[in-house]
């Protein structure tokens, strides 16, 4: 069942209960309106029919219970259908009748309650018959009951009427509203079955379109574009960097093996060569190798960095211990670069975090300090320090420094600035750093300038 066919039922049904509740509600409080007037108009019957017999009784020689008779006969405007007027004496004969048809005998138990309460309605009543009783107190005659009953034919005629109306005005009403739910939610859908189309057309190779944003961008429709509209940028960014990623992995990775492969080609184009030129291949392809191989630990090291952190097993890590573990694998690297470590006056340098990770970003950074300043006979300075809710590692050497556009692009894997081009390396350090900086919520900042050297920060937040 389509989504708009859903509201429009929903809708629908509401509205068709509200209506029919409603349409009872008047039905019912009309009915018992009409009841309560005519029950009334009964009353006031009984009233008539026992002055009447009591008149009769005493004779039309006194003049003012004429004149009281007269009043109240005034009140009956018209005669009433099927009208009969009984009165029963206090030992519950009838003693007076009038009107049309056979007389019905009253129940002595409802005649008994009529002396006890006053008045009362006979029920159960059908076909819009009532009857009716009332004491009536004559100080010669003693209590009488007197009972009327009629047939309220204008109510029934009227209800009647109004049942057909109600009816008839609910059906339009529903179908009404179908109309209009089916309409509205197709409205109100219509932006939903346009994102369809356009998001069939995005496919992996055409990235670059958007959905077309309609109607308040606050609203429901507006946002689900935002949001969606978003995800498409952080996919074709995603895209674009795995398409960069394994373009360059793939020409650094063909530089070594091209290398290798030449070497091995030359040495076996002759039968025989000295023992030293055989040395000397060996050395170069093992040197290939290692390169490779160092090229290929880089790259999975990223792959591993760009995972999904809750993946990551995280623990304490302090960071002065991680810092003398690097600063001891970085003079195996490199035995002739001087690093100073400065620890600053924090008691703690405790972060969340993985160590194998954390080692891997520290060495690489501390790494590229002491290649870049053994070629100027610098110094590396390490220093480890604690400001409010961060933890930072601020390593600068003496190298020869980055131009603003090289800058801008230290983060990009297999980036090579022109003043790094004359050191070993593939340009995967500093991004391999910044990945695994934003895994643990951290940043790196660099900042550098041509023949002053190059600062970079590690910066951790204070686990809580």
């Amino acid at each position: 069942m389509s989504i708009r066919l859903r509201l429009a039922l929903q809708f629908g049904s509401i509205l068709a209960v509200t209506l029919l509740l409603f349409a009872l509600v008047i039905y019912f409080a009309t009915e018992q309106s009409r009841r309560n007037e005519f029950t009334q108009s009964l009353f006031k019957r009984t009233l008539v029919v026992g002055h009447a017999y009591v008149a009769g009784q005493q004779g039309r020689e006194n003049a003012g219970e004429e004149a009281s008779y007269r009043r109240y006969l005034r009140q009956l405007y018209r005669t009433l259908p099927a009208e009969q007027g009984r009165v029963y004496n206090a030992n519950n004969q009838l003693v007076f009748r009038e009107g049309q048809g056979a007389a019905q005998p009253a129940p002595p138990a409802w005649l008994a309650e009529v002396r006890r309460t006053g008045q009362a309605i006979l029920e159960p009543e059908t076909n819009y018959h009532e009857t009716v009783g009332l004491l009536y107190r004559d100080a010669r005659l003693g209590p009488l009951v007197v009972v009327a009953s009629s047939v309220d034919e204008d109510s029934q005629l009227q209800l009647g009427e109004l049942r057909r109306r109600l009816v008839l005005g609910f059906l339009v009403a529903v179908v009404a509203a179908g109309a209009g739910s089916w309409f509205f939610a197709g409205r109100a859908l219509r932006p939903l079955r346009r994102m369809v189309r356009e998001v069939d057309g995005i496919t992996a190779t055409d990235l670059s379109q958007r959905l077309t944003r309609t109607g308040e961008a606050t609203d429901e429709i507006g946002l689900l574009t935002q949001r969606f509209n978003r995800l498409l940028d952080r996919l074709e960014a995603a895209f674009v960097g795995q398409r960069t990623f394994v373009r360059d992995a793939s020409h650094e990775l063909r530089t070594p093996l091209t290398a290798l492969i030449g070497e091995l080609e030359v040495s076996l184009l002759q039968a025989e060569r000295p023992f030293a030129e055989y040395r000397r291949v060996l050395q170069s392809t093992l040197d290939s190798a290692r390169q490779l191989n160092s090229l290929t630990n880089g790259l999975l090291q990223i792959a591993r960095a760009s995972d999904d952190p809750s993946q990551v097993p995280m623990a304490a890590v302090s960071l002065d211990d991680l810092l003398l573990q690097a600063h001891e694998q970085l003079l195996r690297r490199h035995p002739t670069c001087r690093v100073d470590l400065d620890f600053g006056e924090a008691d703690s340098f405790i972060v969340r975090g993985n160590e194998a990770l954390l080692l891997s970003a520290v060495l690489n950074i501390l790494d590229n300090a002491c290649k870049f300043s053994q070629q100027a006979g610098g110094t590396v300075t390490a220093t480890l320090a604690r400001n409010g809710k961060t933890i930072s590692l601020l390593v600068n050497d003496e190298g020869p420094g980055l131009s603003p556009a090289d800058l801008q692009q230290v983060f990009v894997p297999f980036f090579r600035a022109a003043s790094a081009r004359t050191v070993p390396g593939h340009g995967i350090g500093l991004p391999l750093a910044a990945r695994i900086m934003a895994l643990h919520g951290g940043t790196v900042r660099v900042e550098s300038e041509l023949g002053q050297g190059t600062f970079v920060w590690l910066e951790w937040p204070v686990p809580r």
